[in-house]
């Protein structure tokens, strides 16, 4: 049956109903914390961007953070918001300062809907403004009023403050996982030196911008010290390593913009150009730019982004008189880089070795590619290894989010998940045997092994991440010692050659139930020892208990329950300590005396074996 379609179909919801109907349209997904991208750091941003904004207008070096138990505070100590204004700004849609571009000229927050969004989307949320020796104070709750208190004397000093709590009936069971927030406010003193960030009672300054940032994220050591140049509106730091793949930290207006945009592809394009200018030599761009290293931020006057979470520029021009983004970047570097260049001629003969040896590795193994590619044809990859899915990361941006691959061990386990999957956006690999062990070996494995080769080609990373053709790459093999090993194997296969793919958070492991508990009237999967002792007191005495020992053994009705949308996902990152080359060599490589005691000393011996 048809709906009626007539005047009683059409309603008109008012801001905080709209926000909280639709909450993807203004925060991306919901999520729970797990991901950086989930909804909660994304409120966080919205206030916190506020505050940054009025440091960039030249107001308050210092900015108080606190998260605790689901609770986040902000107070800035800017000009704070004009006391009669404090209502408007908080819930009243398109009102704000930053449709003045005087007052804000080159803000990331989102004029006039930021701050009602988190407003809307949180079940405490109280605003202060301090201003002139007064404070102004505003309660709400779901974006709706609680309480409205009269502006009142103070002797505190001018700022904003704001205290929310996300919304648990949105936000279901999330966390906040401090090193995401330590990590994004570890940028935002990078890009604003001088500003120094109190965050749960520890100082984060930065006294050297993105030189700082690129030698506290650098995961190897870089081979010549960091080319830092400054600028008007622009600051980059480059330099190259040792490892595979390409590395980039992009920031506009203070706003990390994790996803590039316009001004990354422009400063691709214009490394390229000023390095083959410099040395007169027609260098190829994959020759340049393998294994750089390089942070870039620029000021944008009315920055357009491509998503409410702003993490991909979407603008052409630098300002509203027209100056491209492009021409403004590559004149930058044309000139200060290829003087820099000149005045560092030891930089400069050692970023042309490492240039010569890129090309060396790549033309030794152009004709390996040739022949794997016409292997990965010949062998039908989306029949016989991989089950694909309907939408692709790099392709479909509404399904973006949600698009996976499952790699998995066999025939057995790839044949339940294909079966129980959504068919729309998860697709399964399947591997035959273990993996080869690839540390200490060159690139050309990647094209030798059939293994490594037809994987590369289902994810469609040989060139680089921008053709990622899922957002998430799952391992998902048995939790035994054999599974084990695999998971290790294909980290180690990931860190070595693909790093990229693990440190913008796309690698995970798919968690499998060990135990299923039920009686007549209730099933509950169990992940732990924990988990299965408190089902058995739940479900009362002698509930039928089943240990799975496979996933192959896992039925495709039950798998459904484990890859839907209570997928458990342990994601495989990198902490800025980590130093991919000596855990590679620690834990892949030789089996020293200090491995061997580090294994003793970590044995975790199953009672039940003996």
């Amino acid at each position: 049956m048809t709906a009626k379609y007539s005047e009683d179909t059409i309603k008109t919801l008012d801001w905080k109903e709209h926000i909280r109907h639709r909450p993807g349209m203004y925060i991306g997904k919901l999520g729970d914390g797990s991901s950086p991208d989930d909804g909660i750091y994304i409120l966080f941003k919205e206030v916190f961007d506020n505050s940054i904004d009025e440091y960039m207008m030249g107001y308050g070096n210092k900015i108080e953070v606190s998260v605790a138990d689901g609770q986040v505070r902000i107070r800035d100590f800017g000009r704070g918001i004009p006391l009669g204004k404090v209502m408007d700004v908080s819930s009243k849609m398109n009102t704000g300062a930053k449709y003045d571009s005087k007052v804000f000229k080159k803000s990331v927050g989102l004029n006039g809907v930021g701050i009602k969004a988190v407003n809307a989307l949180s079940s405490s949320f109280i605003i202060r403004s301090y201003r002139e020796g007064m404070v102004k104070e505003i309660e709400y709750s779901q974006g709706n009023l609680v309480r409205d208190l009269p502006e009142t004397k103070s002797n505190k000093p001018n700022g904003t403050e704001i205290v929310f709590v996300p919304d648990n009936t949105l936000f279901q069971e999330y966390i906040y996982k401090m090193e995401y927030l330590e990590t994004m406010l570890r940028n935002y003193v990078y890009l604003n030196s001088g500003l120094t960030i109190n965050f749960n009672d520890k100082a984060y300054y930065s006294r050297n911008g993105l030189l700082d940032l690129l030698n506290e994220n650098m995961s190897s050591e870089g081979l010549y010290p960091i080319i830092h140049l400054k600028g008007t509106d622009i600051e980059v730091a480059i330099t190259h390593s040792s490892h595979y793949g390409e590395e980039y930290y992009t920031f506009v207006n203070g706003q990390h913009t994790s996803q590039g945009g316009t001004h990354l592809l422009a400063f691709k394009e214009a490394v390229v150009k000023t390095i083959r200018d410099f040395y007169k030599k027609d260098l190829d761009v994959s020759d340049i730019r393998a294994s750089i290293m390089t942070a870039i931020s620029i000021k944008v006057e009315e920055p357009v982004f491509e998503s409410q979470t702003k993490t991909k520029l979407g603008s052409k021009n630098m300002t509203p008189d027209g100056v491209s983004i492009r021409n403004f970047i590559v004149d930058f570097l044309g000139k200060h880089l290829n003087d820099y260049l000149h005045k560092n001629p030891e930089t400069a003969q050692i970023l042309l070795r490492k240039i010569q040896d890129a090309e060396k590795e790549r033309k030794a193994i152009s004709g390996i590619q040739k022949i794997a590619r016409e292997r990965a044809k010949k062998v039908s990859l989306h029949n016989k290894k991989l089950r694909d899915c309907r939408f692709h990361y790099n392709t479909d941006a509404e399904e973006a989010d949600g698009t996976m691959i499952f790699i998995t061990e066999g025939d057995s386990a790839s044949g339940s998940i294909t079966k129980s999957r959504n068919v729309n956006t998860q697709a399964v690999f399947s591997l035959r045997g273990k993996p080869l062990n690839t540390y200490g070996l060159t690139k050309k494995i990647v094209y030798e092994n059939e293994e490594f080769n037809l994987l590369q080609a289902a994810l469609n990373i040989e060139e680089g991440m921008e053709n990622l053709r899922y957002n998430k790459v799952i391992v998902a093999t048995d939790a035994d010692v054999d599974g084990m090993h695999i998971r290790l194997l294909l980290t180690t296969f990931f860190l070595k050659f693909f790093p990229d793919l693990v440190k913008y958070g796309h690698l995970y492991i798919l968690q499998t139930p060990l135990f299923r508990v039920r009686n007549k009237k209730k099933t509950i999967y169990c992940y732990s020892d924990e988990e299965q002792n408190a089902a058995i007191e739940e479900l009362g005495p002698n509930p039928e208990i089943t240990r799975f020992k496979g996933l192959g053994e896992i039925s495709p009705d039950e798998f459904k329950h484990f890859i839907g949308k209570d997928i458990r996902l342990d994601s495989v990152s990198l902490k800025k300590e980590d130093n991919i080359d000596q855990l590679l060599d620690f834990y892949m490589g030789k089996n020293t005396p200090t491995r061997q005691d580090f294994i003793i000393d970590n044995l975790k011996v199953d009672e039940e074996v003996l």
